[in-house]
């Protein structure tokens, strides 16, 4: 084999691999909360709280 072609299989070999690191981290991540009638959702206390005033 060439080193041309090498280097493109490890490359592609590796990809996959980087692509997963690059995302794994809980910034990415979105998910949807809702509450109850009358409550919202306090981010400091990650919960759903009363709605005051």
């Amino acid at each position: 084999m060439n080193t041309k072609a090498v280097l493109a299989v490890l490359v592609l070999a590796f990809l996959p691999g980087l692509a997963m690191a690059a995302c794994s981290s809980d910034e990415h991540a979105q998910s949807t909360m809702s509450c109850a009638d009358g409550k919202v959702f306090d981010a400091d206390a990650k919960a759903c709280v009363p709605v005051s005033g």
